[in-house]
């Protein structure tokens, strides 16, 4: 049978589908030929051998969880979550993953025993890819999710971390620093290998170095068995043309350009990238809260007209009775061709609310009403990084 988890919160009886079984959802499971060629499937059950049930995509809204009651406690094992092929890595990684920033009081204080259960929510609802970097909380979130995961059998989630950024405008590539960094974090986060490590906001410096030099050196460091995936991350659209048109990598993040209200991450980037088997991660499906009802930071730099526009369409959505940020996740989850969306907070119920949402069918004439509203702001976005490489 299942754990007994008294203390597990997020029971939402129409929210996504439980196998009831070993608490084992197997993240790591790679693709072979038996597994598909990248289709969406829901993931459960045990990583050796057991397998996993698959579904077509446009079945997921009808999922249902399976909850046997015992005594006073449920016997559950974790959500099924969607999963999709990231690139030819083979790696099967969740369409909804977990970002870390938050754990690393990016946005507000945060009490530690609130940033650990948020980790270990996000692994009970399916959300095993797990997103950090050294320049989270100045190595904060490495740190908890160090501790977090302590306990966690390593073939129960992926890792993904970053190197380059340590701080808002402190910037290393060096080759020397590439092999501190994965050491330093691998002792964090308490870990003998990293899944996926990434070049951090690369648009920030020369990029030509990226090439020449960290590149290189992740690849040798690939070789010595610490990192199995490696690639890069960044906001502008041009960065991904001027990396992999030079050097293989093995996927690639971008974040905020691919929303209700920006899609140049699909428009621009993605068919590239699927031609060369290059990986497709999102993050900021949320656009830094501009996509959310929350009040808009002060450090958000859309233009005034995006920022209208979004208003407008949040208004929308709760005249109808939607929350917007709901209607944003599920449309970045629907794309394909994006291995996986990344999503953070440090606030369990947040986080519940995803993984519930992430099983809802989405509101198709809302959708195409909110993407009206957009349309005069579509994609317009702002310069990041050096002008020369926007």
């Amino acid at each position: 049978m299942g754990k007994l988890l008294p203390e597990r919160s997020c029971i939402h009886a129409s929210s996504g589908i439980h196998r009831l079984g070993k608490h084992t959802p197997g993240p790591a499971d790679e693709a072979g030929p038996d597994k598909g060629d990248g289709e969406g499937s829901l993931q459960g059950g045990s990583s050796f051998g057991e397998p996993s049930q698959t579904v077509n995509e446009p079945l997921l809204g009808s999922a249902c969880r399976v909850l046997l009651l015992f005594r006073i406690h449920f016997v559950w094992s974790p959500v099924l979550m969607l999963t999709r092929v990231l690139g030819n890595t083979g790696l099967r990684v969740p369409v909804l993953a977990f970002g870390a920033s938050s754990l690393g009081q990016e946005f507000r204080p945060v009490p530690v025993d609130e940033a650990l259960r948020s980790v270990r929510v996000a692994l009970d609802n399916g959300m095993n890819l797990i997103d950090t970097s050294p320049f989270y909380g100045r190595g904060i979130s490495e740190v908890l999710l160090g501790i977090a995961l302590r306990d966690v059998p390593r073939d129960q989630y992926l890792l993904c971390t970053k190197l380059g950024r340590y701080d808002l405008s402190h910037f290393d590539f060096s080759a020397r620093r590439v092999a501190e960094s994965v050491d330093v974090s691998l002792h964090r986060l308490g870990t003998d290998h990293l899944d996926i490590i990434l070049c951090h906001d690369i648009e920030f410096v020369p990029m030509q170095q990226i090439v020449d030099e960290t590149l290189p050196a992740l690849r040798r460091i690939q070789q010595e068995g610490k990192v199995r995936f490696i690639g890069f991350s960044g906001y502008p659209q041009k960065i991904f043309r001027f990396i992999a048109d030079q050097t293989p990598v093995d996927c690639v993040l971008s974040y905020n350009q691919y929303t209700l209200q920006n899609t140049r991450f699909a428009d621009e980037t993605i068919p590239y990238l699927k031609a060369r088997g290059i990986g497709a991660m999102n993050a900021g499906p949320f656009s830094a809260r501009l996509l959310t009802n929350a009040e808009l930071p002060k450090w958000l730099k859309e233009p005034e007209s995006v920022k209208a526009a979004a208003r407008q369409a949040a208004e929308e959505c709760r005249r109808r009775g939607m929350n917007i940020a709901k209607l944003a996740l599920q449309f970045s989850l629907a794309h394909p061709d994006i291995a996986t969306t990344i999503a953070g907070s440090a606030n369990p119920e947040n986080i519940c609310n995803w993984a519930r949402w992430a099983t809802e069918p989405i509101d198709l004439d809302l959708l195409r009403d909110v993407k009206s509203i957009f349309q005069p702001v579509h994609n317009l976005g702002h310069r990041e990084g050096l002008p020369e490489n926007n």
